[in-house]
């Protein structure tokens, strides 16, 4: 391929990363990655270009999942055998060599969650992966109050009752509390069992060595709920770039309503904070649908193109 190169020793990808990926989200931090690279110790294939032949450098971030037998975005972090982490990017799309890479690469691509500003055109049309959800303070001037009038009269009394129930058992909050990681991770597996993250040995690790770095940049911020004096829910989420991303939480199935109680008071807090957005990821929870949150769809790309869905 004229032009164009493999990268797959890990410094150079790096180095390749740094330079020419956007530093937009926590996802796009390259130690974010990295955690989850290194336990997943998946084979690296970076598609890149930087000659003057192209419009402008481009990059197309791979790793090898023997597995599922398809290349996958970097770092291959595979849950359920779908990867995890959220917003790639394809970046130059401009100048891609669409058949140059097919030909390159021996075997499937399928990229999954796919940020809409990084979508190639020539992905047409764009296949819908996951729906994300934000909330962002500055539509509502930064108000938590002003928020709460979005919704219908009816859904904010209930919605009031119910909080109010679990405020009369006895409700703190604490942050950044690392002890309350481990319960955290107890109460999503007990929840989820098999279909939780850190069911996987290789996930659990990397969530841990990514929660260490965010503690170490200052970006970690961990909110928990007591209840009558007991643990009832935990969150783990980052700071960066003005905008909290909430990660993974658990929760006692003891205490209905406690992850609506903690989603409020994230939304408050973001408030008071003037932060520029919330992003609470994709999920299928009925709560987000309630919440009155900014729907963001993410895609996905099969090269060659399929109808298959990435899996």
């Amino acid at each position: 391929m004229n032009g164009v190169r493999v990268v797959s020793d890990p410094e150079a990808c790096r180095d390749v990363w740094e330079r020419l990926w956007p530093q937009q989200c926590v996802f796009d931090l390259w130690p974010v990655r990295a955690c989850f690279a290194r336990h997943f110790d998946r084979p690296s294939f970076f598609i890149t270009g930087e000659a003057a032949e192209f419009r402008r450098p481009f990059l197309l971030a791979l790793s090898w999942i023997e597995e599922e037998g398809y290349f996958g975005h970097f770092p291959g972090e595979t849950w359920q055998g779908k990867t995890w982490i959220e917003q790639n990017k394809i970046i130059g799309w401009e100048s891609f060599p669409v058949e140059s890479v097919i030909n390159a690469v021996d075997g499937k691509i399928k990229i999954r969650y796919l940020d809409a500003d990084f979508l190639p055109s020539w992905n047409s049309p764009p296949r819908v992966d996951e729906t994300g959800y934000l909330f962002y303070p500055p539509a509502h001037d930064f108000s938590f109050e002003r928020y709460r009038q979005c919704f219908p009269g009816k859904s904010r009394k209930k919605l009031d009752q119910e909080m109010a129930r679990i405020e009369a058992l006895g409700v703190s909050f604490h942050h950044d509390d690392p002890a309350d990681i481990g319960p955290m991770m107890e109460m999503n597996l007990s929840a989820f069992g098999p279909m939780s993250y850190f069911y996987d040995p290789r996930f659990f690790a990397a969530f841990v060595d990514m929660i260490d770095f965010f503690q170490k940049r200052g970006m970690l911020r961990i909110t928990s709920v007591k209840i009558g004096g007991r643990l009832a829910a935990v969150d783990v989420g980052a700071v960066w770039n003005n905008t909290y991303t909430v990660m993974a939480g658990g929760t006692d199935p003891e205490f209905t309503g406690v992850a609506k109680l903690i989603n409020f008071h994230h939304i408050k807090w973001a408030c008071e904070k003037r932060l520029a957005s919330v992003d609470f990821l994709c999920g299928d929870f009925s709560w987000k649908s309630r919440f009155r949150l900014t729907e963001r769809p993410l895609y996905q790309l099969c090269l060659p193109d399929t109808a298959d869905e990435p899996s």
